[in-house]
């Protein structure tokens, strides 16, 4: 049986796709990632390029903090025909060790005769090393690129590459898309509880300063998110590391002053309670 497997580089997707769309490059928290569209759009397109092909999976390859997988991530791995690969983010958010488990998988895949084809979504120069190789195991490599790919990719890897393809702004669009700002909910939910505390005393009551600001961050989050929190829930425990640290600052600043563990916890309580009650109640 032929089999296509399609490999995809998150950051550079993420990175690309926002240039794509707005012309510039943007923070990726700003992006909004539709998983199950994007999903569709790499089988649709790795049966454009390895036609007659069975798609044997996708492979996603993105980078972790020392706190795991985000929300997003989750989702991902949830899909069908979708594996998730982690490599690392630094300090600096900037991913390691992702271009070497991209070369692996496509080479040993290569090696195995597990596919003939593979179509590789990323612009870094790094990979080409592993397109050679699976190239010498027979395996045609076309290289998906996010427009301008010419100014995105390694000249080098599309030189490499067996073919060579694009997806333009109004591909992109169908799977990515700009936020409104978590952040800006943020700023909304604080100058709501400072509002309340001008009524409320935090001194006095702040379990009810805190209980506002959790539930109203909840309720600012998108039905993705909401999805994303559930399913993270299926693998671990508590508040997501990049709405914890959101939720207690924003409890910090209604509160004008450093939470105590038990604020924390009730912070944390309240956020996920509100979590659980809008998919239950979408």
């Amino acid at each position: 049986m032929k089999r296509v497997a399609v490999f995809v580089d998150a950051g550079y997707l993420f990175a690309q796709g926002s240039v794509a769309l707005t012309g510039a490059g943007r923070p990726r928290a700003s992006l909004a990632l539709d998983g199950s569209a994007v999903v569709a759009r790499l089988a649709e397109t790795a049966g454009q390029k390895a036609g007659g092909c069975e798609l044997l999976r996708i492979y996603w390859y993105d980078g972790a903090s020392f706190r795991g997988p985000t929300i997003e991530q989750e989702l991902l791995a949830g899909l069908d025909d979708v594996k998730l690969r982690l490599g690392m983010l630094n300090s600096a958010g900037e991913q390691k060790g992702v271009d070497s488990l991209i070369v692996t998988d496509l080479i040993e895949l290569a090696r195995l005769g597990a596919i003939c084809d593979a179509v590789l979504l990323s612009g870094d120069e790094d990979v080409r090393v592993g397109v050679q190789i699976a190239q010498n195991y027979g395996v045609r490599v076309h290289l998906l690129g996010i427009a301008p790919a010419r100014g995105s990719q390694s000249k080098a890897l599309r030189q490499e590459a067996d073919t060579t393809a694009e997806w333009d702004e109004a591909v992109v669009s169908t799977f990515l898309s700009v936020r409104s700002s978590l952040d800006s909910a943020v700023d909304t939910v604080v100058t709501s509880a400072a509002a309340r505390s001008d009524v409320v005393d935090p001194s006095t009551e702040p379990r009810a300063i805190i209980e506002a600001v959790a539930q109203s961050l909840a309720a600012a989050l998108d039905g993705a998110e909401v999805a994303g929190i559930v399913s993270f829930w299926t693998t671990a425990r508590g508040v997501p590391a990049e709405l914890d640290g959101k939720l207690l600052a924003s409890c910090r600043t209604a509160l004008g002053r450093v939470l105590t563990r038990p604020e924390c916890r009730l912070a944390r309580d309240r956020f996920s309670a509100a979590v659980r009650g809008r998919h239950g109640n979408p």
